[in-house]
């Protein structure tokens, strides 16, 4: 589904939407002078913008109105999440596998990465400034994460995850462990982290004294799998969704 369902925007939406800069930090722009529409200079934030006629600038660089996709893909184990054509299947290569039909799809890229043995909620979209908003280390996104693992977690395990651990290259910010099921020395867990770096749950667990044997991923910011959709299989985010994520 693409983002733009009207053909009029408000001036701030219009521009934080292609990426010039967060919304607050475009209205700053806008009453400073710098934007102007059909070569008028332009002052509210609240002016409305048509996203096919209209011709807007900011600083002199003409920034053109992009229709964007956003796609919810349920990632399977053993794809890597890659745009590049390799000898490893690729999370674009499940796309095509299931029938997507995307007159941008040259311009769709992952939002993020999970691991090749990881599997779950992965958005992926052609609107560049969302994507590097959701990834920027100031946005704080918190992303959910099913985690099977074998061997007892412990309380003191709960609280080396709070407080955040130093993994060597990096030293983790907290983290949320909750304990699900423990059994027969494996358990089965929910884990909410704000980063995304290499193999960082599982790198968590393994300082622990922990391995995790299966993982998933649940959430991410607002986005949530759909439970309905089964690995390999992909759909287009609902206008709720993409307000949810984008604004």
């Amino acid at each position: 589904m693409a983002s733009k369902e009207k053909t009029e925007l408000r001036l701030d939406k219009y521009l934080a939407d292609m990426g010039v800069e967060t919304r607050s930090k475009v209205g700053k722009l806008i009453r400073k002078g710098a934007v102007t529409v059909n070569g008028e200079m332009v002052r509210n934030a609240a002016a409305k913008v048509n996203t096919k006629t209209d011709v807007v600038k900011v600083a002199g660089q003409t920034v053109t109105h992009t229709t964007y996709f956003y796609y919810m893909l349920n990632k399977p184990q053993g794809v890597i999440t890659s745009t590049e054509k390799g000898p490893t299947p690729t999370v674009m290569d499940v796309l095509v596998e299931a029938g997507i039909d995307c007159p941008a799809f040259a311009e769709l890229a992952p939002v993020g990465r999970l691991d090749k043995d990881t599997e779950g909620l992965l958005l992926i979209t052609n609107d560049g400034g969302l994507n590097h908003r959701l990834l920027s280390p100031n946005s704080h996104v918190d992303k959910l994460y099913y985690a099977e693992v074998d061997g007892e977690v412990t309380e003191g395990d709960i609280k080396a995850f709070e407080k955040g651990m130093n993994l060597g290259d990096f030293t983790s910010k907290p983290a949320k462990l909750v304990v699900k099921e423990s059994a027969l020395g494996r358990a089965k867990t929910l884990v909410t982290i704000s980063e995304g770096k290499f193999h960082q749950i599982k790198r968590m667990f393994e300082k622990c004294g922990k391995e995790v044997t299966f993982l998933k991923r649940l959430k991410m910011g607002t986005l949530e799998l759909d439970p309905t959709l089964e690995p390999g299989e992909f759909r287009e985010l609902t206008k709720e969704e993409i307000e949810n994520v984008v604004l």
